[in-house]
């Protein structure tokens, strides 16, 4: 576990030191949500998600997973899909309440989007990090609020990775075999050792799996 240390010193009324004492406070996780067929691609070769069977009992497994976000992180492709179809779904009188409640949600909380190209965005409380990536990223790791979840993105993904900056994969694993796609797993060179926290059987056939990273 990545910790904090602060050091608190304790003075008395006349400015003498009475204590030194210690808190610790847990830096946030950077997880992975992403949903995957059996043979580890993300998305078909021309990034549809349609074989996803996406049914109540799936939506209300990614609602536990939202509820745990402080922000969300996206690679360009991905925020630019995200800023394409929620915006509209505020508007729309046909969204379901979830899906509406989802559209506040993402239109509310501070999005943080990694480009090389983009610069700026209109979407409402977006943030662009373009350079310094490691840095900007431990500095958000040591920040308060909840744990930082990365949606999709399997570029940034993977860039994350080496750097050694995610913590934990929260996947759901579709009865399906894709057999070509786009995958994320498959551009990782070196062995990653996990640890189980939870499995959980969605109706309609995919799994939930949370795993951590051990190091």
């Amino acid at each position: 576990m990545h910790v904090r240390i602060r050091r608190i010193r304790v003075l008395g009324a006349k400015g003498y030191i009475l204590e030194n004492s210690y808190y610790y406070t847990r830096m946030r996780k950077i997880v992975l949500f992403m949903h995957q067929s059996l043979d580890g691609y993300c998305a078909t070769p021309d990034g549809g998600l349609n074989w996803i069977p996406y049914n109540e009992h799936l939506q209300k497994y990614a609602e536990g997973i939202v509820k745990t976000v402080g922000s969300p992180l996206y690679g360009r492709v991905t925020y630019e899909l995200m800023k394409s179809y929620w915006p509209g779904v505020l508007t729309d009188p046909e969204a379901s309440v979830a899906e509406r409640e989802h559209a506040t949600w993402i239109h509310n909380v501070e999005k943080i989007v990694f480009s090389k190209t983009l610069t700026a965005s209109e979407w409402n409380n977006t943030r662009v990090i373009s350079d310094n990536i490691e840095e900007e990223v431990t500095k958000l790791k040591a920040g308060e609020g909840k744990d930082l979840v990365i949606f999709g993105s399997p570029t940034l993904a993977l860039s994350l990775m080496d750097m050694g900056m995610i913590d934990e994969f929260r996947f759901t694993v579709s009865p399906v075999i894709l057999g070509k796609g786009i995958s994320f797993m498959r551009s990782i060179e070196k062995r990653v050792d996990l640890e189980l926290i939870t499995a959980e059987s969605i109706s309609g056939g995919a799994v939930g799996l949370h795993y951590k990273i051990t190091r």
